[in-house]
């Protein structure tokens, strides 16, 4: 009898400390495997993952590659986020605290945020920018470097007309407008062409942020005016016409970091110090290499590795100032 009870009680204690180490792995394990699940108010320690994002758009993964490669230098735990989408199916999630660094681009980003905006040069549209910010994100320093959004025709559609600016297109019929499909509603789009330079246009919704099916149908002539963007390769390689836009429809727009306030501020500084090296000749070169089957991270990696004198006076810098 007391052999059967001491057998039983063995058992129930296996149990109980079966039950408890599941449990505390569930609560130890479980929150270390997702960075998203910390809810503390800084990434202040090392092994906090820094979650950085990116547009589906090549160039604007070359950036978050450069941004994530240079914080990992900087002893940073990064995790990738790539190709997420376009500004409607990004920002939510950026707002929600479940990105932390993303590259975006001045003007776009403050007319999404401020559609009556009245800025347009460089200096009112970042002024304006960070004050138009949600609380809990801020914006870093604007880059010398622009990816401007642009309209394009063939060449041969603007000789034929005699096009040169977006002026010059209202007294034509027919115009078709191709763009993935959040142009249709930007400020910037049909709209914004009808109201600014009255233009009427039928829109075709192709996705590929300007990329090869823009390009076909703009030879196909499916399409004859296109939204593209300022560093992409394909304007020189295909002979289009960047149409000026003198009634400034479009704002001004440089690459621009936007990163959550519980960012460290040594991972901002690494950041900064990439905005205050990246121009637009950079831009378009490492598009051209993108185009050319390159990828991102290698391109990246060959990047920071051209800057890298810049970057290691950052990283002794940083040394130094938490050392004090």
């Amino acid at each position: 009898m007391i052999a059967t009870t001491s057998k039983q009680l063995r058992k129930s204690l296996v149990v109980i400390m079966t039950m408890a180490l599941g449990f505390t792995c569930l609560v130890g394990c479980g929150l270390k495997s997702d960075p998203l699940a910390n809810n503390s108010n800084s990434k202040d320690n090392a092994g906090d993952a820094i979650v950085v994002g990116s547009q589906d758009y090549y160039s604007n993964e070359i950036i978050a590659e450069i941004y994530a490669q240079s914080l990992e230098k900087n002893g940073y735990t990064v995790q990738r986020k790539f190709r997420i989408g376009q500004r409607e199916a990004y920002l939510p999630e950026i707002e929600k605290g479940g990105i932390d660094v993303f590259p975006e681009y001045t003007g776009n980003l403050l007319q999404y945020w401020k559609k009556d905006t009245t800025a347009r040069d460089e200096t009112a549209v970042y002024d304006e920018l960070k004050t138009a910010v949600p609380a809990g994100l801020t914006v870093l320093n604007d880059a010398k470097a622009t990816d401007q959004d642009a309209y394009v025709v063939r060449e041969d559609f603007a000789h034929e007309h005699n096009i040169q600016s977006l002026d010059n297109l209202s007294g034509i019929d027919e115009l078709t407008l191709g763009g993935n499909s959040e142009l249709e509603t930007r400020p910037y789009g049909p709209t914004g062409l009808k109201e600014t330079y009255g233009m009427n246009t039928r829109f075709v919704p192709i996705e590929d942020s300007g990329g090869p099916l823009t390009m076909k149908a703009l030879k196909d002539g499916t399409i004859n005016l296109a939204k593209i963007n300022t560093a992409s390769p394909d304007i020189h390689t295909n002979n289009l016409v960047v149409l000026s836009d003198p009634k400034h429809l479009m704002l001004a727009s440089h690459v621009v970091p936007l990163v959550s306030d519980r960012l460290p501020q040594k991972a901002q500084d690494v950041i900064n110090s990439i905005q205050q090296s990246l121009t637009a000749e950079d831009l378009l070169a490492m598009n051209v290499d993108s185009v050319g089957g390159a990828k991102a991270s290698d391109i990246a990696s060959q990047w920071l590795s051209t800057h890298q004198q810049s970057q290691s006076a950052l990283t002794t810098t940083s040394g130094v100032e938490e050392a004090q």
